[in-house]
């Protein structure tokens, strides 16, 4: 009965995931009609599933925190959008889906796809790429890996 759980839920999860990274491609937007219920299944998934919930909570609550801080902190230092609030949103999800512990390793995977991405295309310094669909390759990835072990 646990498997079939975890496989429902992870179509669940790599579907919005896949959404997220569409809409976020076209639009340089992540809408808070699929992040906000992501973020509260994430949350139920871990409550019902997890031996322990509180690293879900904690990972939701600085997914959001750390990169809500990124951002502010960009826009003052830089005069300028750096990160939107729809990364923090889907970070938080991450951190609800896989538990704080897993935030840094979500991030490293994000950046380095994005960096996989960005390198070989030589983009100027001011140009804008969506963040999100990196995220969901983070999130996705770090995941499945724990759903496997």
């Amino acid at each position: 009965m646990m498997m079939v759980i975890t496989v429902l839920s992870g179509l669940v999860l790599i579907t919005a995931l896949i959404q997220l990274a569409r809409i976020d491609w076209a639009t340089h937007r992540l809408p808070n009609i699929i992040t906000l219920p992501l973020i509260a299944a994430g949350l139920l998934w871990a409550f019902g599933t997890a031996e322990d919930f509180y690293p879900h909570l904690l990972g939701a609550a600085l997914g959001y925190g750390v990169f809500w801080a990124v951002e502010v902190l960009y826009r003052l230092i830089r005069k300028r959008d750096g990160l939107g609030r729809g990364d923090a949103k889907l970070l938080a999800a991450g951190g609800a889906w896989c538990g704080a512990w897993a935030l840094p390793a979500i991030v490293l995977i994000a950046s380095v796809s994005a960096l996989i991405y960005i390198l070989p295309k030589g983009e100027q310094r001011d140009t804008r790429i969506p963040f999100g669909p990196f995220l969901a390759i983070g999130i996705g990835a770090v995941w499945l890996v724990q759903a496997i072990l």
